[in-house]
């Protein structure tokens, strides 16, 4: 029998034979009939192009490993299967290139994917769970037994991983991962026109699509996800049904599409996504950004982050790289994104002593000496940069170099005071990095009163650090700053750095909290008031994929009002999660205020929220967060907005060592007040610890006995701190 093909139908095949004519019984005609129809079949699949031939399972289920000895995150078991992953598969290969598909899930480290002794590649370093190939050479299986090997190349602390559903194709990548075609258009509707945006490829297992091709000079391709600066983007994918997110990061909605696409389709689809968060009056920066090209690390290119930033809807990027001056403008006008952002030089100032972004930096000037092991050393350094304004204190909790700036050995919390002695040279803060999250979300937080109530005029930042196109995007966490936005391409990015400096701004996390004192005075004022109690307006905005659940007022750092959000509460569509009003007395000498809003991580894969950079414990629980900056409360009226340290320093100088007296009047003060009074007269000689300061402090008001007993708990905490080092 010899088996044709119909040129141009694959599926019409003629049979052609040779047979006698002598006649037949019926019964045998029918089972010959039968007979004939089975090998029919069994010639049509042996001589079926190999696009058409199912991939063979050769694992199904996930497989749980650990690199390292103890358990990473709790929602993994306490055992793991094994810290490696070592497979035997038969095959009979053909003479082309084959594929290997695995499912992975949280890998954070290095794990290498070896083929019979011999390298393949590597697990993507991303903790979201998604679909990754591997293009296997012509040779390179073997006939007969095969061994596939999964295995940590790292030595670095312990990594729960989870990897499964390997599939092995007999066909190259291309052809594998362009079995369909989709394009796929994003329109604004607030303005009418196409825009740049964010895509995200979900499968039907839950996991991120690895994509065929799409590459394209205004595009950023990672697996699940197509950045495109113009709103269009055309990729292929296997045949199969997936969910399909457009979005522009934190101020717009999210528009949503499930698709089934078959193999040879071609599909076009059109989604609409338009402004929900209203930020008028505000420009939404990310002062921490970073590339591949310049930081040597990550996988972003220089060319790939302008259009992620047009993507992400960031108006004042940072260029923030790693001792260097980078401008971003030119390239920006080459891929024609300029209209969507200013690009701002900076620099990440990369010391043993900590990390600092600084801006903005006039061009062609020389960074600055990263070389000094103290603050003065480095912030004199600093400070000799042209047209500098900001200077930020990155991630102040994270250990780099073996210091943690915000530590205990290094700094008391409560009362922001550094324990070597060093003026805190910068004026500004990450309360939120979003690719180096805390275990405790609000640590930074209340890292950042107590700063401020030690008198140090510091605003509080949210970033995203982001070296990546799809790990740790840009703009998650970001910085609105209060000045005029109306054309995103030409801000004034001195004005913007003074205001930013000022504390005219909101940190964002998937959240922007507004306050608003007497309904006229914003963060960054200084406000004036002499009635016996004060408004205070607190407005929580996010687009509708995000949820707040709780709202809060500070007062010096002490919470003074809280509230609970209900659902109901929610405006869908309109961008407001809360509009909450309090009355509260007239504080009796000057106060800051600050108001929070937090509500749960997003776990779905078009916004996922990290789990913690460098935890503390391995509850693996994320948390949005939304602070404003400080208003200043001038309650004696002085014209002045007076910390609370330096109402302590008046008070301890009154009393001048009476303890009985100053503790009788810390009675009228609160907290933070007390705290500041505390750490000046025990700071020098221990003074809080003898026989008769603790018979005194016993017999003092409750609240000024339990701030002092606070105050020696963080000292005592510091105390142990430095002992450890």
């Amino acid at each position: 029998m010899t088996l044709h093909r119909q040129p141009g139908d694959p599926s019409k095949r003629v049979a052609r034979h040779h047979t006698t004519t002598r006649s037949v019984p019926s019964h045998q005609r029918a089972q010959r009939s039968r007979c004939g129809a089975l090998l029919w079949v069994a010639l049509l699949t042996l001589h079926l192009p190999a696009a058409d031939v199912a991939p063979r399972l050769l694992l199904e289920s996930m497989r749980h490993l650990r690199s390292g000895p103890t358990r990473e995150w709790s929602d993994f078991p306490e055992l793991a299967q094994s810290d490696h992953l070592e497979l035997h598969f038969a095959a009979s290969p053909g003479g082309t290139s084959s594929t290997l598909s695995v499912r992975q899930q949280d890998v954070k480290q290095n794990w290498s994917v070896r083929l019979n002794g011999k390298p393949l590649g590597k697990l993507r370093q991303n903790e979201n769970a998604m679909r990754v190939y591997f293009e296997v050479p012509a040779g390179r299986l073997r006939r007969g037994d095969n061994t596939l090997h999964i295995a940590s190349t790292s030595r670095r602390g312990s990594d729960d991983i989870r990897v499964g559903a390997i599939a092995l194709y007999e066909r190259s990548l291309d052809r594998v991962l362009n079995e369909t075609t989709l394009q796929v258009d994003v329109v604004d509707t607030t303005r009418g026109e196409p825009t740049p945006c964010r895509l995200t490829i979900v499968n039907a297992a839950g996991a991120l699509q690895s994509l065929g091709a799409a590459a394209g000079p205004q595009r950023a391709v990672r697996p699940g996800i197509v950045y495109t600066a113009t709103g269009r983007a055309q990729f292929g994918l296997p045949a199969g049904k997936y969910t399909i997110y457009a979005g522009r990061g934190f101020e717009y909605s999210l528009a949503t599409a499930q698709l089934s696409l078959r193999r040879g389709e071609q599909r076009q689809l059109t989604l609409n996504i338009r402004r929900e968060v209203d930020t008028t009056g505000y420009v939404a920066c990310d002062p921490h950004v970073h590339s591949r090209t310049h930081s040597g690390h990550g996988d972003a290119t220089v060319q790939e982050r302008m259009i992620t930033l047009a993507g992400e809807g960031i108006e004042l990027p940072i260029a923030t790289d790693h001792n260097r001056h980078v401008d971003h403008a030119p390239l920006a006008r080459q891929l024609n994104v300029q209209s969507y952002f200013t690009p701002v030089i900076g620099n990440e100032v990369t010391t043993a002593v900590g990390h600092f972004n600084i801006f903005p930096v006039a061009a062609g000037s020389p960074p600055p000496d990263h070389r000094g092991t103290h603050w003065p050393d480095v912030f004199r350094a600093i400070r000799r940069v042209p047209g500098l304004q900001v200077i930020i204190l990155n991630h102040g909790r994270d250990l780099h170099s073996g210091v943690r700036p915000l530590g205990p050995a290094w700094h008391n919390a409560l009362v922001g005071e550094n324990l070597r002695g060093w003026e805190i040279g910068f004026n500004a803060m990450e309360i939120v990095n979003s690719a180096a999250t805390q275990s405790d979300p609000l640590q930074l937080f209340h890292d950042w009163l107590g700063l401020l109530n030690r008198g140090w005029r510091v605003a509080p930042i949210g970033s995203s650090d982001s070296h990546d196109v799809g790990r740790h995007f840009v703009g998650q966490g970001r910085t609105y700053i209060r000045c005029p936005d109306g054309a995103a391409g030409k801000i004034d990015i001195t004005a913007a750095a003074r205001q930013l400096t000022a504390g005219r701004v909101l940190m964002s996390y998937g959240l922007l909290t507004e306050l608003t004192v007497a309904q006229k005075y914003l963060p960054g004022d200084r406000a004036s008031l002499d009635t016996p109690t004060i408004r205070v307006d607190v407005r929580v905005r996010g687009p509708h994929w995000v949820r707040a659940d709780r709202v809060a007022l500070f007062a010096n750092g002490q919470l003074c009002r809280e509230h609970q959000i209900a659902a109901d509460e929610t405006m869908p569509g309109a961008g407001i999660l809360c509009q909450q009003t309090w009355e509260i007395p007239r504080p009796g000498h000057d106060v800051h205020l600050v108001a929070l809003a937090t509500g749960p991580g997003i776990r779905p894969l078009y916004w996922p929220t990290a789990k913690p950079y460098q935890p503390t414990s391995n509850d693996p629980t994320t948390t949005l967060v939304g602070c404003s900056g400080a208003i200043w409360l001038d309650v004696d009226g002085d014209g002045q907005s007076t910390s609370a340290y330096s109402i302590a320093q008046k008070l301890v100088a009154a009393a001048d060592g009476d303890l009985q007296r100053l503790l009788a009047t810390l009675a009228d003060y609160d907290a933070a007040v007390v705290a500041q009074a505390a750490h000046q007269l025990h700071r020098a000689d221990e003074l809080l610890l003898t026989t008769d300061a603790q018979r005194a402090i016993r017999a003092a008001a409750p609240a000024t006995r339990d701030a002092i007993g606070r105050y020696l708990q963080a000292w005592r905490e510091t105390e142990l701190a430095r002992r450890d080092r």
